[in-house]
């Protein structure tokens, strides 16, 4: 499997657009065989042994190799202006619809990732990649560009049949030590229309960063040949507090000159 050495660079108008709207499209961050190597790894039923929940980055030498990636990597390093450290990984796949029915596998909601993920000062960022071709009719990532700019917004639990539904409590721990509980759930963000949305078709290998504050989502796979797969790993810069306790322990990237 070959692994590019060389990291992109982004150009100075690429990361004023990230800033400036939030999220930002990067073609052809990893080679054809990486992707292939990924989605042939991860149908292998051995490597359902290899799960850490979020953290399968520490167990999995495939997906750590995607979570270091000088591509990957590199561009948060770029975006952050500092050391990135991961903070968790994740792999989505969306089955098509069956014959008979009109939605496969079901999206997300759309939300903002600093309700799922609080830290401090806000650093987090996020890259989500496309392990195969991606667009709006099998599920692609929809994004509100310049919704980063305002604070968190109002949420709603979601109800929407497209979208996953789920709720669980997560152990806090501030830096002073005080620990809690927090319950939370598939959140919908209040105050997006469509209007405000971009839907992306995302090419096999290249990937979307966007901001904690970027609201994104999916929706259900309608392709009726075609699974929607994805990578994503979620980082801050370094010297950010995590307050979530199962992913608090990040992971610092490992990058020449990092």
């Amino acid at each position: 499997m070959t692994q590019k050495s060389l990291s992109i660079q982004l150009t100075d108008g690429q990361i004023a657009r990230f800033h400036e709207e939030g999220y930002l499209v990067v073609p052809d961050l990893l080679a054809a065989d990486e992707v292939e190597s990924f989605v042939r790894h991860q149908a292998d039923p051995e490597a359902e042994s290899l799960k850490q929940g979020l953290r399968t980055h520490l167990s999995d030498p495939f997906w750590r190799r995607l979570a270091h990636h000088p591509n990957v990597a590199g561009v948060a390093r770029q975006i952050l202006g500092g050391r990135p450290r991961i903070v968790q990984t994740m792999y989505m796949a969306k089955e098509p619809a069956r014959p008979d029915e009109e939605l496969g596998g079901a999206g997300i909601s759309l939300h903002q990732d600093s309700h799922y993920l609080p830290n401090e000062p806000d650093t987090l960022m996020a890259c989500w990649i496309a392990m195969s071709d991606t667009d709006p009719e099998n599920g692609g990532l929809c994004v509100a560009p310049g919704s980063h700019k305002d604070n968190l917004r109002e949420t709603t639990l979601n109800t929407n049949p497209e979208h996953m539904s789920w709720e669980n409590d997560y152990g806090m721990r501030s830096p002073d030590g005080r620990e809690w509980t927090e319950k939370l759930y598939s959140f919908d963000v209040v105050g997006i229309e469509e209007a405000d949305l971009v839907r992306l078709t995302v090419p096999r290998g290249s990937g979307v960063f966007f901001t904690s504050r970027t609201v994104h989502g999916s929706y259900a796979n309608r392709s009726h040949t075609r699974p929607r797969l994805a990578f994503a790993v979620h980082y801050v810069k370094d010297g950010t507090w995590v307050f979530r306790t199962d992913v608090q322990d990040t992971t610092p990237v490992d990058l020449p000159g990092a």
